[in-house]
């Protein structure tokens, strides 16, 4: 863990981002990185958690791990997710939860980036099945800022949750601002 400190501190000491953030969640959360606009936001993840000192595991797509970057990215806290079967991905998380593993949770959310019109709803439904908190991690261009937000409770009304979400979110706009995708679940639009 030192070392990782260590590495932490020479990054925010060299970069011209800055880190402005709340303390780390005291307890286990599932922590969304966004907006996801470019494989930039993984080295501020690492920057942000290494600097905390936050135990964290983080979703990657499966091709990350194949061949010799496999077992590094499993030593920096990677779950492989075949994105064909999204179901499967949470509820081996939750198994995970449910058998004793405490760990926090690092999420991009699916659909965070160019191309969509949505965000996927499997950290809101990881979250509310666990009982775990949501925190609210950014990357803003605008400002050349990252860092922590809020750590917040689900309520179960997905449009009230993603209501306080959104108002986070509005004005941080990602490495790249051309690919941000406003935080809205699919979900919302069928509640009522």
């Amino acid at each position: 863990m030192a070392l990782r400190r260590l590495l932490a501190r020479t990054f925010w000491a060299f970069s011209r981002w800055k880190l402005v953030t709340e303390p780390a969640p005291d307890r286990p959360t599932v922590l969304i990185g966004a907006p996801h606009t470019s494989n930039w936001d993984f080295v501020f993840m690492l920057a942000i958690a290494w600097r905390l000192d936050m135990s964290f595991r983080w979703f990657g797509k499966k091709s990350l791990f194949r061949g010799w970057k496999g077992p590094i990215m499993l030593r920096l806290g990677g779950i492989p997710v075949d994105r064909d079967a999204p179901s499967l991905v949470v509820s081996e998380v939750l198994e995970r939860i449910r058998s004793g593993n405490v760990f926090g949770l690092v999420v991009t959310p699916d659909g965070t980036r160019k191309g969509h019109t949505h965000w996927k709803s499997g950290f809101y439904r990881i979250a509310r099945e666990a009982q775990l908190p949501v925190t609210l991690g950014y990357v803003d261009r605008t400002t050349m800022t990252t860092g922590l937000g809020p750590t917040i409770d689900l309520t179960g009304d997905v449009a009230a949750d993603m209501h306080r979400i959104r108002a986070f979110y509005a004005d941080k706009s990602g490495v790249r601002p051309e690919h941000r995708v406003e935080p809205r679940l699919r979900e919302e639009l069928t509640q009522s």
